[in-house]
Formats: structure tokens, sequence, C-alpha cells
């Protein structure tokens, strides 16, 4: 029985760490994908399913190995966790399930190509990604899991910076000055705020940003 509950949190870690895979195939070809007649969608889901079948295939001969195995580790786990859906809770109420999806990147001409930036924007630009990130590391947490810590490790170090920085560059360089303003004003870390002339900690300006 507990092996099979063990198969959640590696799943969780599988579908998190697709993430930043996911968005590879997207922001490099946005254009490109911008410019289909139908829904890129009907190409980028089925390319999402097979990413996380790919990487549930790769993890498998670890998906059991833990690291250490107590239930009082679910109590700190229970932190990240609240923050997380704490985190999408509000998303969800300011940014609107087409932007949260992607959907209106890359259907301009049907959605509006701005974001709230009230809210946990004005407090870091990626809140949805940090609530991403908190889950994964509630279920590397609690569960001990090996493959879950080296999957946090991955996503921390690698796969997630790299996500972030070429996001914030298509959108610079769509929306140019107003994104950069945006950019300096809000942190990309909460707890590390730029200082210098014009920086604000809270704007109701409505700018491009995920």
């Amino acid at each position: 029985m507990e092996a099979k509950l063990l198969l959640i949190p590696w799943m969780a870690a599988v579908i998190y760490s697709s993430i930043p895979l996911f968005w590879f195939a997207i922001h490099p070809f946005a254009e490109r994908w911008r410019r289909m007649n139908r829904s890129p969608y009907r190409v980028l889901l089925p390319l999402w399913m097979l990413l996380i079948a790919d990487l549930g295939w790769c993890t498998w001969p670890w998906h059991s190995q833990r690291l250490y195995s107590t239930l009082w580790a679910w109590i700190p786990a229970l932190v990240f966790f609240f923050f997380g859906f704490r985190v999408y809770l509000r998303i969800s109420s300011e940014f609107g399930a087409h932007k949260l999806s992607g959907e209106a990147e890359l259907r301009p001409g049907e959605h509006p190509q701005q974001l709230i930036t009230t809210g946990l924007h004005t407090r870091l630009r990626h809140p949805i990604y940090f609530a991403h990130l908190c889950n994964l590391a509630g279920w590397a947490l609690g569960s001990g899991l090996m493959i879950d810590y080296v999957l946090l490790a991955l996503n921390v170090v690698v796969t997630f910076p790299v996500m972030i920085y070429m996001e914030e560059r298509e959108l610079e360089a769509r929306f140019g000055e107003a994104y950069r303003q945006y950019k300096n004003r809000v942190p990309l870390i909460p707890w590390f705020r730029r200082n210098g002339p014009g920086h604000k900690g809270s704007t109701h300006e409505q700018t491009a940003e995920r």
C-alpha cells in the first residue's frame, strides 16, 4: 500500500518538472504558434503529454527510493503546500484561465494582451512558477523520495531559471519599454528587491507579464 502511495509524489514531481520543458516548446517559437489558424494547443497538449510520459519513463527506476521515511516530514511539507495553493487561489481570480494556460499569449487576436499587475504581481514577477516550486518542494519534503529532490534541484537551478529567462526575453521583445519598466519595478524574488531610481512597491498599471 505504501509503495502505491509513493506513486503520487513521484507523479506530482514529474508533472511539475514537465512544465519548463513544455514552455521550451512555446517561447522560442511563439511567433510561429501565433501564426497558426487553428489553436496551437492541438499540437502542444499532446506534446506535453508525451513529455510527461518520457520524464516518467526516465525517472521510473528510482520512483520508490527514499532518503528517509517519516510522517513528521509532512508537517513542514504542508507549509509549502499552503503557500503554493494560496498563490493558485489568488492567481485564479487575478489572472484568468486564458492567461494562466498561456492561450492569451498564443492567440493574441482573441484575447487582450495584458496582465493585471496588482495583487501578487506587485511582489514578484512569476507568482505561478513560485507556486509550482512550492508544491514540488512540498512533495519532495513530505515523501522523502530521492527522485523528487533531484527533480526539485534541477528545476530550481536549471529549468525554471532558463524558462523564466526565455519568457522574459520574449515579453520584452513584444512589449518593449513597458515591460522593462515593470521588470525594474517588480523583483523576480520578493526578498531581493531592486533599489534604484523609479522603484516602487506597487502599481495599478497593467502590462504584459505571466
